[in-house]
């Protein structure tokens, strides 16, 4: 039932929350002051302010650590999109600084990117994509000619290799946070303690209907607003504040065969001059 709340719409997480708290809200001021029911329960009047606070730092105790953990989830999607997207840029950047031709790598890397983007990143499930892990392994195809530690250098082979393993780790972690949720034991206490607290509101007003009302359409407002937008970021890839491709499409931007500047270019021999007559 949770999971398919944090899926809706963020019209719909909205709604539903108001329809929870607005309608606990409605309830209790019904029953407290309408039904026939009010005079058993105008027996609890007397119930001190400080009974409320308890259970209200209960709530904001378990709001604070939900929206930490679903924050910290998505700083670390975060990082795991710009180490793979920094770990692409450094394997282009040894290509072009090397003196061997290495075009077929920067186009294996660009293929790569392009294959996250476009097969990968648009289901965000945890599942690789098999168009993705194919391009990875023609990456690793072209990094692995033995001929590179024999024109480049050994130290630049190596260096290629291990940039094009923590792209890969990188990549794997970003699958892993895809698919990670907060528990939805959490999720119920967090909802639950909000109606509790509600209640408490209610005992602490009894004998005043309006400050009642008042206070639960309060309480209320702030509630769906702080869970709302919690919610909204449960999912790192997805929503409205998703986690940005950027890192990556900036890769798709490099030029395949780099122009290297006047600096860069062996210099040229002096001409001769013509032999005298």
């Amino acid at each position: 039932m949770i999971r398919a709340w944090l899926d809706l719409s963020t019209t719909g997480t909205f709604v539903t929350l108001a329809l929870l708290y607005y309608g606990v809200a409605l309830a209790l001021v019904t029953i407290t002051c309408l039904s026939p029911l009010r005079g058993p329960v105008s027996r609890f009047n007397g119930v001190v302010a400080p009974f409320f606070s308890s259970v209200a730092v209960l709530f904001s105790l378990l709001t604070g650590f939900l929206g930490y953990e679903v924050t910290e989830r998505n700083r670390r999607a975060t990082s795991a999109v710009q180490a793979e997207a920094g770990e692409l840029q450094n394997l282009y950047t040894l290509s072009v600084a090397s003196v061997t031709d290495m075009h077929k790598i920067r186009i294996a890397l660009k293929d790569y990117a392009k294959s996250v983007l476009h097969d990968e990143w648009p289901a965000a499930r945890g599942e690789s994509a098999a168009a993705t892990t194919q391009t990875y392994d023609e990456l690793l195809t072209q990094l692995s000619d033995p001929s590179i530690s024999r024109d480049a250098s050994a130290a630049v082979h190596v260096a290629m290799l291990s940039a094009a393993v923590r792209v890969g780790t990188a990549r794997n972690s970003r699958l892993s946070l895809s698919t990670d949720r907060t528990s939805e034991l959490k999720w119920i206490s967090v909802l639950l303690l909000g109606v509790i607290t509600q209640v408490a509101l209610t005992l602490v007003h009894l004998d005043k209907p309006r400050a009642m009302l008042a206070a639960l359409t309060v309480f209320a407002t702030g509630a769906i607003v702080a869970l709302g937008l919690i919610a909204l970021q449960e999912d790192p890839f997805s929503g409205v504040f998703r986690v940005s491709a950027a890192p990556l499409e900036r890769v798709l931007t490099l030029p395949d065969t780099p122009t290297l500047p006047p600096s860069a270019l062996p210099p040229v021999a002096p001409t001769a001059p013509p032999a005298a007559k």
